[in-house]
């Protein structure tokens, strides 16, 4: 969340700033919670002066003996002590409630973030390789899938639900060579600690990365006595490790590597991508995580993202990095660039990664600090994230960029040893 400090000393220009997000959040509700917090607190605090100040002549009366002096003293104390109590509890409501408005405002976007309303503003940074040349028509990943029998939509559909798939054979076998493949990259090449986290966490951890209370209808909520989600992503289980921990600023940065399914309803997105692997209600995704010392955010972001793009770089996978225009910008998110690959059957680039520079927004929600030296005052760091890659749409990558005419697909050749040798994925794949 933002610092009402911020937005108290700076109101004109946090307001310029969400509107460049392409939204209009009327400010003066929390500004005058906070005005009647700080009138209240100076109240309190007069009171409270007052009352040291009886307590100290009650103690000389006592010594003198006048007794009804004592007895006209404290009765006065009570009645201070009552509004002192009656002040503390408005005190308290007016934080609740700027705390719940401050938890619905965005971030502020950084200065080298473009200006945009949609993503057509968004600013193309680089490429990387080239598209492949068919001397054919491109099919799309579901019918690849579907005639090599690894993707059953069908069956998927079956048992759960639509937007839900069943991978067999070598599709699940590929899938599972994708996570090993990307998870050894960022831990041995990158240096990232690899965690296997819950794919359940409570209230207050999606409080945390940002996910409620705005986006609760995208999520999975299980019914019980607790408030337990399926997680969207893990960025929630991965930031939430160091929830309410003021860390030392030799243990930085902090950066994590963790394969989960994610889950997500998807409540905004009815008619996008209504087949295939695109946009899933369940799907496999590997992410890393930082925690950093705030003056160096934005180099380790650059860093980020040249690791998310190293893993189709092995994979000689086509892709462009673009930055993110206001507009187009995540909630938390204070600069983000997306990797986008390439689709031959769609002739266009997809997202597959997102990288973001949150700065201290999340940290604030989830209580994270750290101490820059032995005595120094604890200090909200910088989280970072990013997908290391998003498995369910590298494999659709994968299918399409390497098709054959014949309706095979090669198997990139980093990616062998993980399938056991397997070079081709071929009609001669049989299951079910």
């Amino acid at each position: 969340m933002l610092d009402i400090k911020m937005i108290r000393t700076n109101p004109d220009e946090v307001k310029k700033m969400i509107r460049a997000r392409g939204q209009d959040i009327d400010l003066e509700e929390i500004l005058g919670k906070d005005k009647e917090r700080r009138d209240l607190l100076i109240e309190v605090e007069r009171l409270k002066h007052e009352r040291n100040i009886v307590s100290k002549r009650i103690g000389e009366y006592k010594e003198r003996g006048r007794d009804r002096e004592i007895e006209i003293e404290r009765e006065y104390m009570k009645e201070v002590s009552n509004r002192i109590k009656e002040i503390d509890l408005k005190i308290k409501g007016c934080e609740e409630e700027i705390s719940r408005g401050l938890l619905m405002i965005p971030n502020i976007p950084h200065s080298t973030v473009p200006i945009g309303t949609d993503q057509g503003g968004n600013i193309e940074v680089r490429r990387w390789g080239t598209p492949p040349c068919f001397g054919f028509k491109a099919r799309s990943h579901e019918d690849i899938g579907e005639r090599l029998n690894i993707l059953d939509f069908t069956r998927g559909a079956k048992i759960t639900g639509t937007k839900f798939v069943l991978y067999k054979g070598l599709g699940a076998r590929l899938e599972r060579g994708l996570i090993n493949f990307m998870l050894d990259l960022h831990i041995r090449e990158h240096g990232y600690i690899e965690v296997f986290p819950p794919f359940i966490v409570n209230r207050d951890s999606m409080i945390g990365t940002g996910q409620l209370p705005k986006f609760e209808d995208d999520l999975f909520k299980l019914k019980g006595e607790e408030s337990y989600y399926l997680i969207p992503t893990a960025e929630v289980p991965l930031t939430n490790i160091h929830k309410d921990e003021i860390l030392s600023m030799e243990d930085l940065p902090i950066c994590y590597v963790a394969y989960t399914p994610c889950f997500r309803r998807e409540a905004g997105s009815h008619g996008k991508d209504t087949t295939g692997l695109i946009r899933q209600h369940q799907f496999d995704k590997v992410e890393l995580v930082k925690f950093v010392e705030p003056d160096s955010s934005y180099e380790e972001l650059e860093a980020l993202i040249k690791d998310a793009e190293e893993v189709l770089k092995r994979l000689n996978l086509h892709y462009r990095v673009v930055n993110l225009c206001t507009g187009d910008l995540g909630f938390c998110a204070t600069k983000t660039y997306d990797i986008e690959v390439w689709l031959p059957s769609q002739e266009t680039y997809r997202e597959i990664s997102s990288c973001s520079n949150f700065e201290d927004f999340q940290a604030r929600r989830a209580r994270i600090r750290y101490r820059k030296g032995l005595g120094s005052r604890p200090e909200y760091l910088h989280t970072l994230n990013g997908s290391g890659l998003a498995v369910g749409r590298l494999m659709v990558a994968i299918l399409e960029n390497y098709q054959e005419e014949d309706g095979s697909v090669t198997i990139p050749e980093t990616l062998r040893s993980y399938v056991d040798g397997v070079e081709k994925l071929t009609k001669t794949n049989k299951l079910l």
